[in-house]
């Protein structure tokens, strides 16, 4: 049994996420995290409100509380959101929890000492009209380098250039719109993560097995143009983490805190430091997850993210924990994904477009997005939802071929042998046919999943589905059931016992159809199958059984009409 370590980039608090946002990070996360634990192994799977900066205290003075409240409220909203997608973390933790404020000022003491961190006076934007200094991200402006329009100060959405706010054409506040800014001076702290490229380069290029779009991306921030840039760890804010060496004051920082993407990432570890806490656990229980002399050294550790967040978890990040000169456990994979776009543009908050994770589970339950969302994975490229091929997807794959094959299997049972597993009749050439070709195609499901293919697992899940269906409609134990009623029940039961496998299998995407399989069939054995002729094995002749209710509705054309129109935003 090997030990995984599971995180998936942490979401802003400032508001509910869109589809996009769940497919890039978490909900993929969730399928690892739950494969793994289906196949016996042990599972770590942390994630965490981003909590600090300018986004949380813009959104909490719109709303007219507290930013504290705010946060503490909007935590509470996703952690419900993130149940109700059934996604299954160890812990759901906040970044400005007192261990993250303690992590977090003893790496900036510990890298100080390293001397990687570099006090800088620089020129900062300061809104006239808003009156206060502008972060990076509240900077807006033309891209210098692809002239996107709304490009912010530390990173163009559109290329994803690193950008300082002086590098934006026509700049203007993210605040107010005002374009009356000036340069004034003030004092920061920056990571000397150029002291570290070569490092970071050769722990890159070591890494020949990532996705190539993170790796793509580590690189050219490393090597295009000048290369890897130091980076301000410091803003003149009133929400965050105060500036500290360790638990020494900081002289000149007074009144300052952490940059929020220096502390978020660092939030990954003080989480499993809150999930000991919440479980009266010792700090060597979270230690062995993250401190290679204790026992990290043996995790193999995964981040799932979007790859605009590529760059300060391949770099930023590890240059954090080399710097610290400390035993912490580094990443060994970073499964990064493109966008999902919006039936023809982008999910947009301000103008209302798309699905929200809200309002998804307001109108369908978990397993019919988690399902769309996963077997659509944008892995290789962007990818789009449409109304259309969501109600497509699930009217044939969920409804017509997972669904109806339950539905058929255990109602023909009751019609005929009553609602007991019934007993009788020997395997044939096609019940060993099926074995081989069911172990095939295992095989096929546990390597995509063993890769993280999403979209490949996908595939090879549904096929695993098919083939059930083909069986039975090959097999017929309707007209079996006439001449020779023992070989109609053998092959009822093994219908029986592949619903019962469709269960085990498809638990990482749908949990909660495989819950009512497993519960209509009377079985709590969800072992991973050792062989296909063992699966098709496991329910004993007699066990009792009900007919579950519809698994899967199908998506009316009204409906879907209905909801393209809801759902299209404001013009």
């Amino acid at each position: 049994m090997a030990r995984h370590l599971i995180t998936s980039a942490i979401p802003y608090i400032n508001g509910i996420k869109h589809l996009g946002n769940l497919v890039g990070s978490q909900l993929p996360a969730d399928l690892y995290a739950r494969y793994l634990r289906g196949r016996g192994h042990e599972v770590l799977f942390l994630c965490a409100t981003d909590e600090h900066g300018t986004p949380a205290e813009l959104a909490a003075a719109k709303a007219g509380e507290p930013v504290a409240d705010y946060c503490r409220r909007m935590h509470a909203v996703q952690a419900e959101l993130a149940r109700g997608f059934r996604l299954s973390f160890d812990h759901f933790g906040r970044s400005s929890s007192p261990q993250n404020h303690r992590l977090t000022q003893h790496f900036a003491g510990r890298l100080a000492e390293a001397g990687l961190i570099a006090e800088v006076v620089e020129q900062q934007m300061y809104s006239v009209a808003d009156g206060r200094f502008l972060p990076d991200r509240y900077v807006e402006g033309i891209c210098p380098n692809c002239g996107y329009d709304r490009a912010r100060g530390d990173q163009c959405e559109n290329c994803t250039k690193q950008l300082d706010p002086t590098d934006l054409i026509e700049p203007r506040s993210a605040i107010s719109g005002s374009r009356d800014l000036e340069l004034r001076q003030t004092r920061h702290l920056y990571l000397r993560q150029s002291a570290l490229k070569d490092r970071l380069l050769a722990w890159i290029e070591s890494k020949t097995d990532w996705p190539v779009l993170t790796t793509s991306i580590a690189k050219k921030w490393l090597l295009d143009g000048e290369g890897l840039q130091d980076r301000g760890i410091t803003r003149d804010l009133d929400w965050g983490i105060p500036v500290r060496k360790g638990d020494q004051p900081w002289p000149g920082m007074e009144g300052k805190v952490f940059y929020v993407w220096f502390d978020a990432p660092i939030e990954y570890i003080a989480c499993a430091a809150e999930w000991a806490e919440a479980r009266g656990l010792p700090d060597a229980a979270w230690e062995r997850w993250w401190r290679t002399e204790r026992g990290a050294a043996d995790v193999r550790y995964t981040q799932f993210m979007g790859k605009d967040n590529v760059p300060f978890h391949t770099l930023s990040f590890p240059a954090t924990i080399m710097g610290s000169g400390e035993d912490w456990k580094l990443v060994d994979y970073i499964k990064s994904f493109n966008y999902l776009n919006y039936d023809g543009g982008q999910f947009s908050t301000s103008q209302g477009r798309g699905v929200f994770m809200d309002q998804a589970l307001s109108i369908l339950p978990a397993d019919y997005w988690r399902w769309w969302l996963l077997s659509h994975a944008p892995e290789s490229s962007d990818s789009e939802f449409t109304w259309e091929n969501f109600q497509a997807s699930v009217n044939k794959d969920l409804a017509d071929v997972l669904g109806n094959f339950v539905s058929r299997v255990t109602k023909f049972c009751r019609s005929k042998f009553g609602e007991r597993v019934p007993e009788g009749g020997v395997w044939g050439e096609r019940e060993r046919a099926l074995a081989a070709e069911l172990g095939r195609r295992l095989s096929a499901y546990e390597a995509a999943m063993d890769a993280i293919e999403v979209r490949r697992s996908a595939e090879a899940l549904r096929a695993i589905w098919v083939l059930g269906n083909e069986y039975l409609q090959a097999a017929a134990p309707w007209a079996t059931h006439k001449t020779d009623p023992a070989q109609a029940a053998m092959q009822t039961r093994l219908g029986l016992n592949l619903i019962r496998l469709h269960a085990v299998l498809s638990r990482p995407f749908i949990p909660d159809a495989a819950e009512a399989m497993m519960a209509a069939l009377g079985c709590e054995d969800w072992s991973w199958p050792a062989s296909a002729e063992a699966a098709l094995a496991v329910l004993p002749a007699g066990q009792g059984f009900t007919v579950p209710d519809v698994l899967f509705r199908k998506i009316t054309d009204e409906e879907r009409a209905e909801w393209q129109t809801r759902f299209a935003g404001r013009r």
